[in-house]
């Protein structure tokens, strides 16, 4: 750049002019490199307006800096399992699976929840046709001999069950021949007696009763019969 700008002069030329005209031209190759050197400052010193800003040193930036992804490593809080059975009756149910072994403890308890609520219910209209197939004899005449009671009273029982809130297995035993299987019932029930005329003699409409009920239920083990019945009732 500089070289098509600024004559060239070799050190001969300048040695065979008098030290008055060599000094004249050095004096004016330096105003010529002067000249050169500001008109280049006056064109890279100047802004285009398209320059990108220095990058400011950290400290010197605004705003906040830049954090860490935070990953939540909270345990995940899970619900507790409820077992249908109760603490100490595994060996129990291993010998009645050993003995039945299409015994299945989940299937059973919906089964024992239906059989509560339809032998309540069967109970509280006073229908012992609807009872004799779910209860054992014994059972059946308790049940038959507090209905004829009831119906001699002229009492009617105006129950319902809202809600069965745990079924769970307390004991299970293989003997004889015979499976038997223990099961406790956490129950709310509203229960209301009324007279001929329909007026409540006892209880309440409006309040469910918590009620704790231990019920067994027996088969025969290898019986084509598939049923169990209620042998045994008791409150908790």
């Amino acid at each position: 750049m500089f070289a098509a700008v600024m004559p060239m002069y070799d050190v001969k030329f300048f040695a065979d002019q008098p030290s008055g005209v060599a000094v004249f031209y050095v004096v004016l190759l330096a105003m010529v490199a002067g000249f050169l050197a500001l008109r280049l400052y006056s064109v890279l010193g100047k802004r285009s307006g398209h320059e990108q800003p220095l990058p400011k040193p950290a400290e010197e930036r605004v705003g906040p800096a830049a954090l860490p992804r935070t990953v939540d490593v909270t345990p995940e809080v899970r619900e507790p399992v409820m077992r249908p059975f109760d603490s100490g009756t595994e060996p129990g149910l291993r010998a009645l699976v050993a003995a039945e072994p299409q015994f299945d403890v989940n299937r059973f308890i919906e089964g024992a929840k239906s059989a509560y609520r339809m032998i309540l219910e069967a109970y509280w209209r006073g229908d012992v046709e609807a009872l004799r197939g779910l209860v054992a004899p014994d059972v059946l005449a308790a049940f038959q001999e507090a209905i004829e009671a009831r119906q001699a009273a002229g009492h009617v029982l105006d129950n319902r069950l809202i809600s069965i809130e745990r079924a769970s297995i307390a004991s299970a035993s293989v003997g004889g021949g015979e499976a038997r299987v223990t099961v406790r019932f956490d129950a709310d029930i509203a229960a209301v007696t009324r007279d001929g005329e329909g007026q409540v003699v006892a209880g309440s409409t409006s309040d469910a009763v918590e009620t704790h009920d231990v019920w067994t239920f027996v088969r025969q083990v290898k019986s084509a019969d598939p049923n169990w019945i209620l042998a045994d009732t008791d409150e908790a």
